[in-house]
This record gives structure tokens, sequence and C-alpha cells, in this order.
């Protein structure tokens, strides 16, 4: 009876301490695993650590080239114009970035340089925002291939998107690119989004989305879940950090519902573009 009621101790032990860390530590998903909140950006990190020198070889690999035209698409919805103060926030191999400028510096060059513009030019501020040095490393040495090494309109900043540095209403355009469904709270990024646009900014997310087309969608899942982790293993080395990347596409919102977040956020004309039939989608909203 002795050893029975110890055992009942130690049983209802386990069960308050169970239920006390259960209080401070809320369950989320690392692609098809729940993990703890405060275990998700760690393991996040490991990820895009591990990817970070081949991710350019691996988006032109899993997407046969087809990425450069997506993020082509995104910059032309965001209308970049010389003096703008824009933030692309996951965007540390500087993709974006890079477009965001080349824009700029295309529409200065067709206004012939004249004085207004080249005013501007020096006032237009490009923010590359990332929580992974290792991916900010890999985008600065690919500016300074570009030449861009030494600009003033290119910055590059380690930070974390659901909770930035910049000051409330200080950027024009906001992009995030591939990047929101590694996140551990979406709303909190979403509402930095909105907190730090100024009125009339526009916020674009460039993601990873949902096939709904019969026949096409059991093409995806198969290229998805046994092409891709094997493409990973084969040109990476790490088949891992690509099932996590195709698992957490199943796991993020579907277009409808990630539109809705991104009203709730306090965002208007809210749309979205599916692009290859679902396979990623361009998000859109405006603060007014």
């Amino acid at each position: 009876m002795a050893m029975l009621r110890t055992r009942s101790r130690d049983l209802v032990n386990k069960l308050s301490l169970f239920r006390s860390s259960s209080l401070h530590s809320h369950a989320t998903s690392f692609g098809f695993k729940e993990v703890r909140e405060e275990e998700k950006s760690k393991l996040v990190g490991n990820v895009f650590s591990s990817v970070a020198s081949n991710y350019d070889l691996m988006n032109d690999v899993m997407s046969a080239g087809l990425h450069r035209l997506w993020k082509d698409r995104l910059v032309s919805k965001l209308n970049p114009f010389p003096g703008m103060k824009h933030l692309d926030v996951a965007g540390g191999t500087g993709d974006i970035a890079f477009r965001v400028l080349g824009s700029i510096n295309s529409i200065s060059r067709g206004a012939m340089q004249d004085v207004v513009t080249e005013g501007l030019d020096d006032e237009t501020r490009i923010y590359v925002c990332d929580i992974n040095p290792n991916m900010l490393n890999v985008g600065k040495k690919r500016a300074a291939e570009r030449g861009l090494g030494e600009g003033r309109s290119l910055l590059w900043v380690e930070g974390d998107a659901e909770a930035l540095s910049f000051d409330d209403c200080s950027m024009d355009g906001y992009t995030i690119a591939f990047g929101i469904r590694n996140v551990t709270h979406i709303e909190k990024v979403l509402a930095e989004a909105y907190r730090v646009l100024k009125r009339g900014g526009r916020f674009l997310c460039l993601e990873l989305s949902h096939v709904d087309i019969p026949g096409f969608k059991q093409f995806y899942d198969y290229y998805s879940f046994s092409v891709i982790p094997a493409l990973g293993e084969l040109v990476a080395g790490d088949r891992q950090s690509y099932q996590y990347l195709v698992e957490s596409i199943r796991r993020f919102p579907n277009q409808e519902t990630f539109a809705g977040m991104i009203s709730n956020a306090g965002f208007q004309k809210v749309e979205y573009e599916n692009l290859v039939g679902g396979v990623v989608a361009i998000h859109s909203g405006l603060k007014l």
C-alpha cells in the first residue's frame, strides 16, 4: 500500500508539472510537428542556416527558374519610385531588394536624371531585414558582386519580423517573399507591417500557397513530398530541411484565410493573385 501511495504521489506530481509547463508554453507547428513556441524560431533558424549557401541554386532547381518571374511580378505590383523608403522582410539574400532598387534606377534613367529625380535618388532607402545572419551574409556578398556594397540606398538589418526596430509610419512599402510561413505568429508580423507603413503604404506578400485544381493537385503533392526532399539531398546534401519547407507550405493558411488575416490587421483593398494554379500567391493590402 505504501508503494502504491508513493507511485500515486509521483503521478500526481508529474501531472502537476505538466499542467504548469502547459500554462507557460503554447504549441505551434514546425512542418507537421508540434513544438513549443519558444523552440520554433531556433528550429527555423537552423533550417535557414543550413540552406543559406545553396538557397538560390535550390530555388532555381525546385521552381525550374520560375521564382525569378514570381519575384518580378511582386515588384511590378509594388510600383517602386525614386525616394521611397521600402522594407523587405525575410529577404536576406537580397533578391527582392535588388529588383526594387533596379526598378527605381530604371525610372531615374528614363527621367534623364533631372534635378528633381537625382535629389530623390539620394533619399531612396531599401532596407533588407532578416533574422538569420547567414542569409544576410549571402545577400551582402551578392550585393558586393553587383557593385551595390557601398551604396547608401541599400541597408542590411538583422531583425525579427514580429518585433521590427523601425519607427511607426516610416515606410512607403513592405514586402515579404517566402518568409511569412516560417514565423511563429503570423498576426504579429502583419501587425508590425501595418505599424511601420505610412498611410498609402503597400503591403505585398509572395508565398507558396494551396493548389485545388483536380489532377494538378495530386501531381503537385507528389512533386512536393517525393521530389523536392530528394533534390535537397542530391543538390544541397540536406533532405531534412527541404522536408520541413514542404510541410510548412501545407500548414500555411489557404488564400482566403490569409487574406482575411491581412484584413483583420487593418489593411484595406486586400486581394490576392494565384500564380501557377495556386502554387504561389501574391497577397496585397493598402494602409489607408
